[in-house]
């Protein structure tokens, strides 16, 4: 059984807007020392133009969301910060409880608010990525479109500690560059791995733990037929 989770960056009026479609991969039992830890396939990667609105943005998410690929276990971890409650709402009116906003912080840990945003360092979102792919638990289909940009964004991300706060900031080497495909991501599998934050109840339940092996990666992106 997969989960599929969709990772959704929102950007403001000069910045790109990101999609990510990340499948966790339940696990083959196996008794330790097994490695029982979470796999993730990135299934779908897309970058809207620049100047798409939020109700066109909404309706490809939804789109993707509803294809019958996915199934039923799916839901969509979405960047809310700085854009306002009312792109966020689009989503909740669309989708209910499975799109789960998140606000992206420098602070060091992790909250959640009354009104359903959870509160992510956003060391926290970036490490994860690190750790996935450091232990090889994250993979790419092969002919994804954007895999090579992606790569280049995680190249250019780099962290500043404020040595009085300890809060750290993030940003591009160079000034102009975007992290949006890099958050978008980090927002799928960060979900995916603190599923306890992500579990309405009576809705649906995300697997705590998935599969030593793996599928055999697709030739494309399986969503869109698409190759490079």
């Amino acid at each position: 059984m997969s989960t599929f989770i969709l990772g959704l960056d929102l950007g403001q009026t000069n910045d790109y807007s990101a999609l990510i479609v990340a499948e966790q991969i339940m696990p083959e039992p196996a008794p330790p020392p097994a490695d029982r830890r979470p796999r993730y396939d990135v299934r779908h990667i897309e970058r809207f133009p620049l100047g798409t609105s939020y109700p066109a943005i909404v309706d490809a998410t939804v789109a993707m969301f509803e294809r019958p690929e996915l199934g039923d276990n799916v839901f969509l971890v979405i960047d809310g910060t700085g854009v306002g409650r009312a792109p966020v709402d689009m989503f909740r009116d669309r989708i209910g409880k499975r799109a789960h906003p998140v606000t992206i912080t420098s602070g060091d840990a992790v909250s959640e608010s009354e009104d359903g945003y959870i509160r992510v360092p956003k060391r926290d979102l970036v490490g994860v990525v690190q750790v996935l792919l450091q232990s090889k638990r994250l993979r790419f289909a092969q002919g994804l479109q954007l895999v090579s940009l992606l790569t280049k964004e995680l190249t250019n991300f780099h962290v500043k500690i404020d040595l009085e706060t300890a809060h750290d900031s993030y940003g591009a080497w160079r000034a102009g560059q975007h992290d949006d495909l890099v958050l978008a991501l980090a927002l799928a599998v960060w979900a995916g791995e603190n599923p306890v934050y992500f579990q309405p109840k009576g809705l649906f339940t995300l697997p705590f733990i998935t599969g030593v092996a793996m599928r055999k990666r697709s030739e494309r992106d399986w969503l869109t037929g698409r190759r490079d």
